[in-house]
């Protein structure tokens, strides 16, 4: 008769062996197991579908929503900007600064919860710097996963060591503790990784997008030329008056495009309207076609101080005003109308700085031109404007948008509140006000109450299928330990120990630890593992420290399949990683750090 044990251990290595196989995907086979493992008996449907209800799988799925709110705030693209601009070219630069800051910000939350804020940066960044997200992704979960070495917080293992320490009467661990670990063994990965980067996602980088950058729009439709950038002196005869009581088109013939103004902190792109009034030290951008116009004197009979512009300016200011070209169809109302009479300005909000008929750039005087059928109109304004155009279907049709408007956030100006937000969860986790799961939500609530993002975007930004993978793999570990298999497992560890060195014995604790997180959570790893390694410490007369502290690190050691680690399935996706992916890279670092704690362990800790 086949055991109960026997059953889950079948069905373990038939998921292990679908998993590598990559058939069929990942979260299917987790459903699988969901559904056979009650049909063993050892657990039942209820206890099966418990993950659902698991505060680690709502904690994730809430930083998932809120590294979507720091994509739509921009601040990812900050950070993702100041990192590619500090590697420059260079993609080792970039996996170094990537993996230290992973690090650094894992020491103090959840490493499951910095993998996916830092999902969105990453694959940002790889799009900017041609590289395959593959050569990134897994630098990113092997840092999240170090980071647990670095901080008594930053994973639930070292607390569960700590507090079995405490419970067997001996002195807990110190919050930095394991920072004398953790460094090293950082250190070592990413030299590691620079050596291994090239076996992940092999072949060219990916190719830019096919739509085309402002820059090449402010080319083909000729407006190198025309657009200027004017400053008001503070004594400008310009300044404290409307716009609509200037009427600057008609008495000069240029049209205001933007309005930049100056604040303490930042420059704001102002979106010019009837009512606006200019200030001394505005620059206005304008566009002028009549060739008679005289900038010069225009200039100086303002008191207007000409600045440069070129195509790159509007590249730069990408996040506040955008580029459409738009097509005139058959059946529109405006045919034979101009844009003047249209009112198209003041219906779509939107400036037309460039027009074609059809391949034929229109030289002078766009406003006053009739529109006929097939003209495509280049406009220009803000991205809200622009994106409301989706919606209009019988006069004009949305034909392009240039390359930035997939860097666009419409969100930017409430940054702030979303970093802000982001401090206020890291530090109810760090301080243990709120359970970590509460804090997460709570932050959710808050950005959503500051608009920092929407239900649509919180719902998108979920990884479902990590989710469903997580939570199919949580039964094994109940599983497992309803049949006695973990019992098993260490009993024959304690009996093969008989007889050997210290330092041998914490190369067999670091092993085992390690190759129980790959069926089970590295929690329930260090919650089975802790009492065992201290009973092995009594019984050999050392310190328990050193063989706790190894519990510890080898349960955040978890490198070496995709499901050993929330951390490690989050990136299969994004990644595109295969099962012998993660055992190609993952397996030999295991390794590495397994000589590196036991030749720093001791040094550090005494037995």
């Amino acid at each position: 008769m086949i055991t109960p044990l026997a059953m889950v251990l079948g069905l373990l290595v038939a998921a292990v062996v679908m998993f590598a196989l990559n058939r069929p995907r990942m979260d299917v086979v987790a459903v699988i197991m969901m559904v056979a493992l009650p049909m063993t008996g050892v657990i039942t449907m209820s206890e099966a579908l418990v993950g659902l209800s698991d505060p680690n799988i709502v904690l994730i799925a809430a930083l998932f929503v809120i590294g979507e709110a720091l994509v739509r705030t921009g601040v990812a693209q900050r950070l993702g900007d100041w990192l590619t601009a500090r590697a420059g070219a260079s993609e080792a630069k970039l996996i170094f600064l990537l993996m230290v800051i992973v690090a650094g910000v894992g020491s103090f939350m959840s490493s499951t919860g910095v993998v996916a804020i830092f999902i969105p940066i990453v694959l940002r960044i790889a799009r900017k710097a041609r590289i395959p997200a593959g050569r990134l992704m897994m630098p990113l979960s092997m840092a999240a996963l170090i980071s647990g070495m670095m901080t008594l917080v930053a994973t639930a293992p070292n607390l569960v060591v700590h507090s079995e320490l405490m419970r067997q009467g001996h002195e807990g661990f110190g919050f930095f503790a394991f920072t004398p670990f953790g460094v090293p063994i950082l250190v070592l990965a990413i030299l590691y990784m620079l050596v291994a980067r090239r076996f992940l996602a092999p072949g060219p980088a990916p190719e830019l997008p096919d739509r085309a950058a402002l820059a090449n729009w402010v080319e083909d439709y000729h407006l190198a030329g025309r657009e200027h950038r004017l400053r008001l002196r503070p004594a400008s005869g310009l300044a404290g008056k409307r716009l609509d009581a200037l009427d600057l088109r008609a008495s000069a013939g240029i049209n205001i495009i933007a309005i930049e103004r100056g604040s303490r902190f930042r420059r704001n792109l102002i979106h010019p309207r009837a009512e606006t009034v200019l200030e001394g030290g505005d620059i206005l951008l304008i566009d002028q076609r009549a060739e008679s116009f005289d900038l010069e004197g225009f200039a100086r009979t303002h008191d207007l101080v000409e600045l440069p512009v070129s195509g790159q300016w509007f590249t730069d200011t990408a996040q506040e005003i955008g580029m459409a070209q738009i097509l005139v169809p058959p059946n529109s109302r405006l045919i034979g109308q101009t844009l003047t009479g249209a009112r198209f300005r003041s219906t779509h909000d939107l400036a037309v700085i460039g027009m074609k008929h059809g391949t034929r750039p229109v030289a002078d005087g766009v406003i006053d031109e009739p529109l006929r059928a097939g003209d495509t109109l280049l406009t220009v304004g803000p991205w809200r404007a622009i994106r409301k155009l989706t919606d209009e279907r019988r006069d004009l049709l949305l034909l392009d948008l240039p390359a930035e408007a997939d860097e666009a956030v419409p969100a930017r100006h409430r940054a702030p509140l979303a970093v802000g937000v982001l401090a206020l969860v890291v530090v109810l986790m760090v301080w243990g006000v709120v359970p970590n799961v509460q804090a997460a939500l709570f932050g959710c609530l808050l950005l959503g109450l500051f608009r920092c993002i929407d239900m649509a975007g919180a719902y998108r930004s979920i990884h479902w299928q990590s989710l469903i993978l997580i939570v199919g793999m949580l039964p094994f570990s109940l599983a497992l330990q309803r049949t006695g298999g973990v019992e098993i497992a260490a009993q024959a560890l304690l009996d093969a120990l008989d007889g050997a060195s210290p330092r041998m014995v914490l190369a067999a604790i670091f092993a085992t630890t390690a190759a129980l997180s790959l069926f089970i959570s590295n929690t329930a790893t260090a919650v089975l593992m802790a009492p065992v390694a201290l009973a092995v410490a009594a019984a050999l007369g050392a310190s328990p420290y050193p063989f706790a502290m190894t519990v510890a690190l080898a349960a955040s050691a978890a490198f070496m399949t995709p499901v050993s680690s929330p951390v490690n399935t989050l990136v299969v996706g994004p990644g595109n990683y295969r099962f012998i992916d993660f055992l190609r890279i993952g397996v030999p670092f295991a390794l590495v750090a397994l000589v590196a704690c036991v030749a720093l362990v001791p040094m550090v800790l005494p037995f």
